[in-house]
């Protein structure tokens, strides 16, 4: 009888480790692959985004498509890989970014647009020029006087950009899912 018992016991366990290694297979999966926690220090996207905000990162989508301009992106700060930032692509490869009062301008292929930026809630007055190279993005914090961003210390690379901004889960009462504004 003792022998019977343990035998279940036995068995219940092998059971319950075998159902843990999938559940831990399939989050390292998901995590590596899929999707990304991440977690908002600071107030350089603000009002978008807010200290302590949860957010979930697609990490998935850039290896089918480029990252678009206005889209809100989590990659490896370029002077410390160790270190993640997030902020909002501003101007794409191969553009030239001008600003003057707080006008941001691209011009590429001598065509020139003035974007319209009706997200931000603060005016910003920094002027300022940057051309891109093949594979580099110019990003900015949408609170531009606190942001450290491509103004201070250059573009980002196609390689640092580790994923997508989708989601906002918490906290709860700002749940939201994430859309790229349209520019003018």
């Amino acid at each position: 009888m003792d022998y019977k018992i343990f035998k279940n016991f036995l068995a219940g366990l092998w059971e319950i480790i075998e159902v843990l290694a999938i559940a831990l297979v399939i989050v390292i999966v998901v995590r590596t692959y899929l999707v990304q926690p991440f977690l908002v220090s600071g107030a350089s996207m603000y009002s978008t985004f807010s200290d302590g905000n949860y957010l979930i990162i697609d990490k998935l989508s850039y290896h089918f498509k480029d990252p678009e301009r206005g889209e809100v992106v989590v990659f490896r700060y370029p002077k410390d890989h160790s270190t993640f930032y997030i902020k909002r692509i501003i101007a794409l490869p191969g553009e030239k970014i001008v600003s003057e009062n707080g006008k941001i301008k691209i011009i590429q292929d001598k065509e020139e647009k003035i974007l319209n930026e009706s997200y931000l809630k603060d005016s910003f007055r920094d002027n300022f020029s940057y051309s891109l190279g093949k594979d580099e993005y110019f990003v900015m914090g949408d609170n531009r006087n606190r942001s450290s961003d491509s103004r201070y210390w250059g573009s980002v690379k196609t390689s640092e950009i580790v994923g997508l901004v989708k989601l906002r889960i918490f906290p709860i009462r700002d749940f939201d899912l994430f859309s790229v504004p349209a520019y003018n």
